[in-house]
This record gives C-alpha cells, sequence and structure tokens, in this order.
C-alpha cells in the first residue's frame, strides 16, 4: 500500500467515469502500486536467441500456472460460474498470434524477449481498436491482462494479489485484470475503480456478476489518491466522490441501505413470469459468447439464449474451428438451454482483424465495410462450415439461426438459399438436422428498417440490434468522443424505427425482439414493451429487473406512456418525460438510485 499524499484534495471532491457495476461502496482507498512496465527492445545475437526463447516459454508456462491457482481459488470460493474468463486467458497462452509470432521474433528478427511480445502485444492493440463492436474491442483488456502477466514474469517482477487484502477498503488500480477480481475478498474488497476499461470489458462483467460496486475509465485516478483516502463510488452513475463530508457521507450511507434493500427484493423475481399485470407476456432472454454463461443465466431466469456470439470461436486457436469443433459448441448449448430455444448469430466480424488466414486489406470505413452477413456471403467456405455445425446441432434442441447486418431482400435470399443448398447436402450424407429451425435477421440498418415490412415475408424473426441501429440511424460513431453525446437511444428518429419494425413484424405475424444494449436497460421497459416487443434479450443480470417493471403496469398504461412520448420532438424532451414516469410509477427504483 502507498502511504504518501499526492495532492490536496477538497471535501466533496465529485470524479465521474463510467458506471460498470451497479452499488453504493463506502470506505478507504487502497490504491494498487502497479507501475507501467518499461520494455526495452534490444538486438540479440545468434547466440541468445535459445536462452531468450527459453526465458519466454518458461514465462508462459508461469502464468498458466498462476490462472490456474486462481481457478482452483474460485472453485473453493464456489464462483466456479465464471471460470469460462480465466479459460479465455488460459486459451489467449496458446495463440498463435501472441506466442508463435513472439518467438519467430525472437528467432528471426533477432530481438530480446520482452521487445519482442511487446510488438505482438501493440500489433494486437492496433487489431482491437479498429473493431466497431464496443462489446467485442473491450477484449483488448484480456490482451491487456496476459500482457501485462506475461511481461512481469519474464521481468522478474511481482504480480500483487489482492487475496491478502486485511480490512474493507475499496481498491484504486490503474486496470484490474479479470483475475485479479475473482481473487478479491468480497468480505474485504467492497468496491473497486480504475483508470482505465470500458462497461464491457470482462473485469467489468465479473464485477457485476460478484455484486462489486466498481467505476471503470476515471483516467487519472491513481495519480490523484493516496491510500487510506475516505471515499464514496456510486456504480450506478459512475459517481466517486472523494473525501465526503459528514453531510454526503449520510446521504449515500442511506442511498447504500435503500439499494440493498432493493437488491434483496429482485430475487424474488427470478423464478416469476416475465408479464404484465393484465397477463401480457414476453421472453426474457440472454445474451452469451459461451457456453458456460448458460447454466448462470438460466438461474437469472433467462428463456433461452436470444444471441448467442459465435466469434470467440473464431478468435482463438491457429484458425478458424472445425465443423466438429463448432458442432459440439452449439450442440453442448442447444442441450443445456432446452426446452427454450438458443438464437445462434453467426459469424459477425470484419475484413481479416480475426481470421488470419483471409488477407483481405484494411478498409477506410469498416463500419460499413465487408463485415457480419457480407464477410460471410464472401468467404462460403467460413460460412458453410458453420451453417453445417449449426444444421447438425439443431437436431439436438430448439435452434435459431440469425442472420447479421442485413440491409436488403436479396441478402436475406441469398443467406436462405445457401443454408437450403447446406441443409441438402447434409441430407444427401444422411446426416440428420432439425426440421424446425427458424431464421432470422439483425435489424440493424436503416435500409432494414424502411423495408421491414419485405423483410418480414422473408424470415422468421427480426431481432434489433440496438447499439448498430442507433449508430447507423443517427450516423453516430459511437466510439468518437467528439459526437458521443449524440448517441441517444430515446431520440424520435430511433423511436419510429423501432415502431416501423415492429409494426411490419405484427403485420406479417412473426417475432420481432431485441438483443441490444436497450433490452437490459429497465429505464427502456416500457417503451419496449408498448412498441410491441415480444422477445427482450440483455445480461442475465438485468432480467429480473426488467421483470420487477413489467410486473407492476398494464399494457394500455405502457400504450398511453408510448403515445405522449412518440409526440415529443427531442431525445431530451422524451428522456426527461420517460424519466419522470419512472420516477412517479416506480419511486422505489428511481428516485434514489438515478440522481
Amino acid at each position: 500500500m502507498t502511504a504518501s499524499v499526492k495532492i490536496d484534495i477538497a471535501e466533496d471532491t465529485i470524479l465521474v467515469g463510467i458506471a460498470a457495476a451497479p452499488g453504493i461502496a463506502i470506505s478507504r482507498s487502497y490504491l494498487v502500486n502497479r507501475d507501467r512496465m518499461v520494455v526495452i527492445e534490444r538486438r540479440i545475437s545468434p547466440a541468445e536467441v535459445k536462452p531468450e526463447t527459453a526465458a519466454f516459454k518458461a514465462a508462459v508456462e508461469k502464468s498458466k500456472c498462476q490462472l490456474r491457482e486462481v481457478k482452483e481459488q474460485a472453485d473453493s470460493k464456489e464462483l466456479s460460474e465464471h471460470l469460462y474468463i480465466i479459460d479465455t486467458h488460459l486459451m489467449i497462452l496458446d495463440d498463435e498470434m501472441l506466442i508463435g509470432e513472439t518467438v519467430s521474433l525472437i528467432r528471426e528478427d533477432l530481438i530480446n524477449a520482452e521487445g519482442a511480445l511487446n510488438r505482438v502485444l501493440r500489433k494486437l492493440r492496433r487489431v482491437f481498436d479498429k473493431i466497431s463492436d464496443e462489446y467485442l474491442r473491450e477484449r483488448r483488456s484480456d490482451i491487456d491482462s496476459i500482457g501485462d502477466r506475461l511481461l512481469r514474469n519474464l521481468l522478474g517482477e511481482t504480480h500483487e494479489s489482492l487475496a491478502d487484502v486485511e480490512e474493507q477498503v475499496i481498491v484504486v488500480a490503474h486496470d484490474l485484470s479479470p483475475a485479479d477480481t475473482v481473487q478479491m475478498d468480497r468480505s474485504k474488497v467492497v468496491g473497486f475503480v480504475t483508470d482505465v476499461g470500458g462497461r464491457t470489458s470482462h473485469t467489468a462483467i465479473l464485477a457485476r456478476s460478484l455484486g462489486i460496486p466498481a467505476v471503470v475509465g476515471l483516467e487519472t485516478i491513481t495519480s490523484l489518491l493516496p491510500s487510506g483516502l475516505p471515499m464514496i463510488i456510486d456504480g450506478s452513475t459512475g459517481s466517486v466522490i472523494l473525501k465526503p463530508s459528514p453531510e454526503t457521507f449520510r446521504d449515500y450511507l442511506l442511498r447504500k441501505q435503500h439499494y440493498d434493500y432493493l437488491e434483496s427484493e429482485l430475487l424474488k423475481f427470478r423464478t416469476l413470469t416475465a408479464e404484465t399485470k393484465d397477463g401480457h407476456s414476453l421472453a426474457l432472454r440472454s445474451n452469451i459468447d459461451f457456453v458456460s454463461e448458460i447454466l448462470p443465466a438460466k438461474e437469472q431466469g433467462a428463456q433461452g439464449i436470444g444471441l448467442f456470439r459465435t466469434e470467440f470461436l473464431f478468435m482463438s486457436g491457429d484458425g478458424p474451428p472445425s465443423e466438429d469443433e463448432q458442432f459440439g459448441v452449439y450442440r453442448t448449448a442447444v442441450e443445456q438451454m432446452a426446452p427454450f430455444p438458443v438464437t445462434i448469430r453467426t459469424l459477425d466480424v470484419g475484413g481479416d482483424k480475426f481470421v488470419p488466414e483471409f488477407n483481405l486489406s484494411d478498409e477506410v470505413n469498416p463500419a460499413m465495410g465487408l463485415r457480419a452477413i457480407r464477410f460471410s456471403l464472401k468467404e462460403v467456405n467460413l460460412f458453410r462450415v458453420q451453417l453445417r455445425a449449426i444444421l447438425r446441432a439443431s437436431a439436438f434442441g430448439p435452434l435459431r439461426i440469425m442472420f447479421p447486418m442485413i440491409s436488403g431482400v436479396a441478402e436475406v435470399r441469398a443467406c436462405k438459399q445457401f443454408l437450403e443448398r447446406v441443409r441438402h447436402d447434409l441430407l444427401s450424407e444422411s446426416i440428420v438436422c432439425g426440421e424446425n429451425v427458424e431464421v432470422g435477421i439483425m435489424i440493424e440498418t436503416p435500409s432494414a428498417v424502411l423495408i421491414a415490412d419485405l423483410l418480414a415475408k422473408e424470415v422468421d424473426f427480426f431481432s434489433v440490434g440496438t447499439n448498430d441501429l442507433i449508430q447507423y440511424c443517427l450516423a453516430i460513431d459511437r466510439g468518437n468522443e467528439h459526437v458521443a453525446y449524440l448517441y441517444e437511444p430515446m431520440h424520435p428518429a430511433v423511436l419510429q424505427a423501432l415502431l416501423r419494425v415492429c409494426r411490419a413484424a405484427e403485420n406479417a405475424g412473426i417475432a420481432i425482439g431485441m438483443c441490444g444494449e436497450m433490452a437490459g436497460e429497465h429505464m427502456y421497459s416500457l417503451v419496449l414493451i408498448a412498441l410491441g416487443f415480444k422477445e427482450l434479450s440483455m445480461n442475465a443480470g438485468n432480467i429480473s429487473r426488467v421483470k420487477r417493471i413489467m410486473r407492476q403496469v398494464e399494457i394500455v398504461e405502457v400504450k398511453q406512456i408510448l403515445e405522449r412520448l412518440l409526440s415529443l420532438p427531442t431525445a431530451e424532451e422524451v428522456v426527461a418525460a420517460l424519466e419522470q414516469e419512472m420516477r412517479d410509477r416506480y419511486p422505489e427504483v428511481f428516485t434514489e438510485i438515478h440522481i
């Protein structure tokens, strides 16, 4: 623990970061003094290649041993549902791009081990920085965590463990890895804040799962704080209050008691149905990346998987997964989720960012380039293998196929024709497929919204991907901090787009769902119900919150609310009216927590 005071901090100093995990924590700071490492690249002689390579491989093995120990600790702490994240890090330690290229640089370019590793890490970070999808871009933090561990082991530096914290504290760190988070003693670490990180990093996901309030992306908090400073963090708003005054302390103590009470009340909703007071029901499903997330999702009350992102299958290993490898994963998912359906989204990547053997050139505007279904329809061999694996898995339980980023009817027909050819091939090989595999598309582009009535005649279901739809609808690069403030889910244009899609689905008699961030935001729940959504897919931890909102209203009431919101001309006015409505209807939820 670092004891030196860094700057004078005024009473009630407020910092605002990214709200990563909800809840309020009140304690003293515990500064993790983990200085950034200085890596010096140097040329080596041919005689040094062998010892440098050996040192690097030893660091890799030591890192694996450390992570396996973390897994064992997690097992003993009954955190087994989160072990897939540690497994992901172990897989990265076998990744050819990270390990193989580092060894190649040592041998072929005659560079010392840490210099070679640092070069490869920089290359990987650049790859992730180009990704438009926030969730996938945040996977860079996993590379950073593994890279940091490898470098420390290579340079012989110790990796400070948070398992040894002896008193109740709020951890303050430049960054934390998922392994750090798993090792936290939750009776001691009551919250954490970091300089870097995003809401969809694995560390943030773990914090939410473990119920540890967290605020990330504070940029310079480690350079401001000494250890032992009184502080409050509000993981619901992203606020951090340093040196709270007695009045602020009392205020937040009451808020914390209220929040903790609401959380305990949520437990009652896990086993209840998702329906309004007058019996209008919705299917609440979960978004996942790994099969290991299915059982925790079922425990949270998920009635199926509304979005199984398959990208991670393609991001690990030496190349794209084989048909049998994919089949094994999809079949396990279907069998574990039965009798509820699993919706598998076909590969949603851009260019050659995750499939190195496809030598496609970098694109000027990758968000609108060769990505998602456009990539699959070009790389048909890759597409065929995935569809074969999905169709084979469909014989083992309810399964739906979803094509991402559809912009027109021609694309849908091309996908369906290709799918039918794959099915025909399988049947001609006497391989059994499911008989009633539903085919759907993601509505993410303005063109898909405008011709939703035509698209609805082609498929069995729609699922709105709000992250991209809002971005394209409002022409906002949500990763650009200069215009990010214009990213407004309640913009009248977005509401009209959602209304149009829902009406098209209703008229065609097909299912309409949502699997974007909006689906899990309980502030929007009444709006989505009123618009006509039948399925909402979200992070499993949000399911009970949405249920609680639903079960206190009747359908006629939400339609009246929507009618009023649709008459308002600006996003600001819509949000103000909606927030007031939610505060009036759910004062116990929104009045105290959302300040």
